[in-house]
């Protein structure tokens, strides 16, 4: 398997995931490392001259003791025996895809990186450890883990954020068999969750389109701190575009949206509650005294609409007050809230007004927001009230405001509202999204499959359950033409003439014969050994490379 240094920072997702196996070809293809923006896909290749220091995990209760029992147990067997320097070999992988679907996108893997380069135990952890080991271990042993690091382990992976099939290793770890034994649990802990969330992310994002906005709201239902701060990341990762949780956006440079809550509009009671009226025009050039006066002009202009007497008749005020002060604070990013009392008939018709007096001043308000009812219906209507107004009042772009739902939103939804029409632009997705409520967990494995330069293999009734044996290296095969003609198959081989496993075009796995072919593959392999790479951990980015078998 060929040294490649693997990426630094990682911010990666993929545009558009597909998960239909007449597809495959863009599932592989649109699967990069780059930043997600799925309405310009392109990869961002790193620096090949820069360096990336690896720091310690963002969380800091990733350390060596956050993991099983029975890892040290193990561990002071290894010792005890003296195996524990044995060259190992471990597979990080999954069995069996997420969601009842045909591919995972593989995540976890810088903090993986991150937990290996600062892998060091304390003296307050070894002496824990003490009162949970037996009376009779050596003492030797707890002086061996104090000085125990991960200097003399290398680590190949696949670059984070690819698609990847079952049986494909996301990790290979090699190594003393003592310390890569120890990196299990956490590895484990590390990338099941992360790939889980990160795969679940990308099929609401193969719903609902390329062109549609995707935010991640999550963060109030997540399991915890850790889980809210995880999904913001890994979701960014499956494709989406932001998220609401501003400490993600703080950590790891991911766009951070919000406005309102209902309980901002339930607040104001009346016009007397907007103290401040004034609101200088866009361009400086003027001030407009009284904004509230303002918008209740416009607002008796669109009562007098005929296309649309009888439903802005009646509005609420408070409502009103509520969207005029939000205006004052944010003129340039206005954003209403719509469905505290009607959509119709009190929430689209004062975001209009306000939208028009701010449009007067020169600015252009962002939206609305759903968050209840039939978003099909409501979205449908609200654009048929900004296309008329727009021709009504003659102001350019006001039929196409931004309209964003939320609310429980499911992949079911997303089809649900694709196959009825709807005119939303953007979703804030949370509680389905960030629990993966359809499957918890995604089930990753770490096996044995060589030692001492001798293959192991774990045999089991269960046949998902046997692991294929041997040091292999991956590759995804592509047509004669290349990259351009399209997936192929992937492969595990020992060496680019022996062929193991065919993984061909999503339908099962066949045995096959490396033959002497021009087919083209990519290489699906990264690499990292702390040793090689000094004290500082500072690594090489690099892409990887096609060539021909």
């Amino acid at each position: 398997m060929e040294r490649v240094a693997v990426a630094g920072t990682v911010k990666m997702a993929s545009a558009s995931l597909i998960s239909s196996s007449d597809e495959c070809d863009s599932v592989i293809n649109d699967s990069f490392v780059g930043q997600s923006n799925p309405s310009s896909a392109t990869p961002v290749v790193a620096d090949k001259e820069s360096n990336c220091v690896l720091h310690g995990p963002t969380n800091p209760m990733v350390t060596p003791l956050l993991t099983d029992m029975y890892q040290f147990t193990m561990a002071y067997a290894y010792w005890k025996a003296g195996k524990h320097l044995d060259r190992a070999v471990f597979d990080l992988l999954h069995r069996k895809n997420p969601f009842g679907g045909e591919y995972t996108v593989f995540a976890g893997l810088e903090e993986c990186l991150r937990f290996a380069a600062k892998f060091h135990f304390k003296e307050t952890e070894i002496n824990y450890l003490r009162t949970l080991m037996p009376a009779r271990c050596e003492e030797g042993f707890f002086v061996y883990l104090k000085s125990l690091d991960c200097s003399d382990v290398e680590i190949y992976a696949i670059p984070e954020g690819s698609v990847v099939f079952p049986r494909i290793p996301f990790i290979r770890v090699e190594g003393p068999l003592l310390v890569v034994q120890l990196l299990e649990t956490t590895f484990l802990n590390l990338v099941n969750y992360a790939s889980l969330v990160a795969t679940n992310a990308s099929r609401y994002r193969h719903v609902a389109g390329k062109s549609k906005c995707l935010l991640e709201f999550g963060l109030r239902r997540a399991q915890g701190p850790d889980g809210g701060i995880s999904a913001s990341k890994y979701c960014y990762i499956g494709g989406f575009d932001g998220t609401s949780n501003v400490d993600a956006g703080r950590r790891f440079g991911i766009p951070v949206r919000g406005t309102h809550s209902h309980a901002f509009v339930s607040s104001f009671m009346s016009f007397d509650e907007i103290r401040e009226k004034a609101l200088p025009s866009k361009d400086g050039s003027c001030i407009c005294d009284d904004f509230l006066g303002l918008v209740l002009h416009w607002r008796c202009r669109l009562q007098a609409v005929e296309s649309l007497r009888g439903i802005f008749s009646e509005t609420n005020d408070s409502e009103l007050a509520a969207f005029i002060s939000y205006a004052l604070s944010f003129p340039t990013e206005f954003q209403a809230l719509v469905d505290t009392y009607d959509v119709r008939r009190s929430g689209v018709p004062n975001f209009c007004a306000v939208a028009l007096a701010l449009s007067e001043l020169g600015y252009k308000a962002l939206g609305i927001r759903l968050d209840s009812g039939d978003l099909a219906y409501l979205s449908i209507e609200a654009r048929k009230m900004f296309r008329v107004l727009e021709e009504e009042f003659g102001v350019p772009g006001f039929g196409n405001f931004i309209i964003t739902a939320s609310n429980d939103i499911t992949e079911g939804t997303l089809d649900a509202l694709n196959k009825q029409g709807h005119e939303i632009d953007a979703f804030g997705i949370g509680t389905h999204l960030v629990t993966c409520y359809t499957q918890p967990a995604l089930g990753c494995v770490y096996k044995l499959v060589e030692i001492k330069d001798q293959p192991r293999m774990k045999l089991s009734e269960e046949i998902e359950k046997v692991t294929i044996p041997c040091k292999k290296q991956c590759f995804r095969l592509y047509g004669n033409e290349g990259l351009e003609s399209g997936y192929c198959a992937d492969i595990l081989s020992v060496s680019q003439r022996e062929l193991l496993l065919c993984l061909k075009r999503l339908r099962g796995y066949i045995n096959a014969i490396c033959l002497e072919t021009q087919m083209y593959h990519k290489r699906l392999c990264q690499h990292w050994n702390r040793s090689e790479r000094g004290a500082n951990n500072s690594w090489l980015p690099c892409d990887l490379t096609t060539c021909v078998v």
